[in-house]
């Protein structure tokens, strides 16, 4: 795959042909700085500005011709300092606008310390297509990175983003159960981790009940796929990913408006996997664990039934107040399994409710935790590396809710209210021993294209844990081998 920032070998070899040879300029303006950027340009670079009509708003551009008819500079204008709202990422914008070639950042995208470094992750996460199914398009234009800026490190968390993207962009008839166990010992065995697999009724003897109920009426078995990385001696750290192939719904079957988008059930297994590539990419110092419970919620003579009660790992009995509530299912007996070991870190990932979307809409995913420091992390890095999130309350007054009248629990409450808070409750019970837990309710889906996040699969919160985890374990980043401005 060819890298969308230019190496330094591809700039000196180009200044030897005579194909262009030097990057053409992008300048980001705004009301406050397009006298002084006008200035710097051509007089008839200027003077083409002038005749289009040219005004310095955010997101508009235009590309500026020299005297000899080449493309002199790009202008791109960003948000004015002081507005209400900045985007970091509407550099991205110009990978869908301009032509093919070599491009650098004249000035930086604004005044903040990540603003170069944003800008660059923004245009990178923009050059993807899902080209399974149909032709690959034009060549994206490519940057030349400007200086102080991580070239490996954008490149480990886009091409870990871009691969979680294309395994929930998969239609379920070729991402089903079989190929995202393929997907994930892929992973794992090109990091050269252990990797452990429990299928089919084999589920009922290593006693993962749930996984089994959910999963068992579909033509693939269901199954547990896990995998450790790593030190033993380094602190423990266990990603747990909702891996639902396609649901239905079950016997409470879904409408075909809302089955439309289900393939991506299987977004939180995605993103545990985005975020497990970019800590053994970057070789961080911990003993990764990874957990990614698989199956189709589909519908046939042996599904499990609204009112049924099943045993969980932990020993709590579950009954089935809808089967559309499979997720956390399958969830609650791979944490149990996870817990046992009492990580110093753990994170589940899940296309869990509705009631999150409805709370926060598509691009806020809630998160749950009651580590105070762990929530004000979570909230920071998402905000430094633009992966936001917005932290809802394990409210403890509504974990009665979920109390069974003749199990232990229900996987699901008797009223409308609180479907996030409530899902995450029910998750809790059976974390007990982990150190430090956050659960992410993601949508895993972008409805509309915008800079940086095309439209399709998006493994939300990825980027934001990768670099909390980097903090947080510190470790000698691969050397960059890209060109820089």
């Amino acid at each position: 795959m060819t890298s969308i920032f230019v190496t330094d070998k591809e700039l000196a070899s180009s200044k030897k042909s005579s194909a262009q040879s030097t990057p053409i300029p992008i300048w980001f303006v705004t009301p406050q700085n397009w006298s002084q950027i006008q200035k710097k340009l051509s007089k008839a670079a200027a003077a083409f500005a002038d005749a289009l009509g040219f005004e310095p708003k955010s997101g508009r551009h235009a590309l500026l011709p020299s005297g000899n008819g080449a493309i002199e500079a790009v202008v791109f204008g960003v948000e004015a300092e002081g507005a209400d709202w900045r985007d970091p990422f509407l550099v991205g914008k110009l990978v869908s606008l301009l032509q093919p070639g070599m491009y650098c950042f004249a000035n930086s995208a604004g005044s903040h310390a990540q603003a170069d470094e944003l800008a660059a992750m923004a245009w990178a996460l923009s050059a993807y297509r899902f080209t399974h199914y149909k032709a690959k398009g034009a060549a994206f234009p490519r940057l030349v990175l400007p200086k102080g800026v991580d070239a490996a490190r954008i490149e480990n968390c886009v091409q870990a983003s871009h691969a979680a993207r294309d395994l929930i962009n998969t239609p379920a008839n070729d991402m089903g159960p079989d190929a995202l166990e393929a997907a994930v010992v892929k992973l794992a065995k090109r990091f050269d981790a252990k990797i452990h697999i429990v299928r089919g009724d084999a589920l009922l003897k290593k006693n993962f009940p749930l996984i089994h109920a959910v999963g068992r009426a579909a033509s693939q078995e269901p199954r547990l796929v896990e995998f450790t990385w790593g030190a033993a001696k380094h602190p423990k750290v266990t990603l747990v990913g909702k891996g639902v192939c396609f649901d239905t719904g079950g016997l409470d079957i879904k409408p075909g408006s809302a089955m439309l988008l289900m393939k991506k059930d299987m977004a939180g297994a995605a993103t545990a996997l985005a975020l497990a590539q970019m800590v053994m990419t970057a070789k961080l110092p911990v003993r990764l664990r990874v957990l990614v419970p698989i199956v189709e919620n589909a519908i046939a003579g042996d599904a499990f039934r609204p009112g049924d009660i099943y045993p969980s790992r932990k020993g709590l009995s579950v009954e089935i107040g809808n089967t559309d509530a499979e997720g956390r299912l399958i969830l609650a007996d791979a944490l149990a399994l996870a817990d046992d070991e009492a990580p110093e870190l753990m994170f589940d990932f899940a296309t869990l409710t509705g009631a999150a979307r409805v709370a926060l809409g598509p691009d806020l995913p809630p998160f749950y935790t009651n580590d105070e420091g762990l929530a004000a992390a979570i909230g920071s890095h998402g905000t430094k590396v633009n992966d936001p999130v917005w932290r809802l309350p394990l409210w403890q007054p509504y974990d009665q809710w979920l109390d069974g009248k003749i199990s232990t629990l229900n996987n699901v409450t008797p009223g409308p209210f609180a479907g996030s808070i409530t899902a995450a409750l029910f998750l809790k019970r059976f974390v007990t021993q982990t150190k430090a837990w956050a659960h992410f309710d993601i949508y895993g889906w972008s409805p509309t294209a915008k800079p940086g996040r095309p439209e399709g699969g998006d493994p939300q919160t990825a980027r934001l844990l990768f670099d909390l985890l980097s903090q947080r374990f510190a470790a000698k980043a691969p050397k960059a081998k890209v060109s820089k401005a």
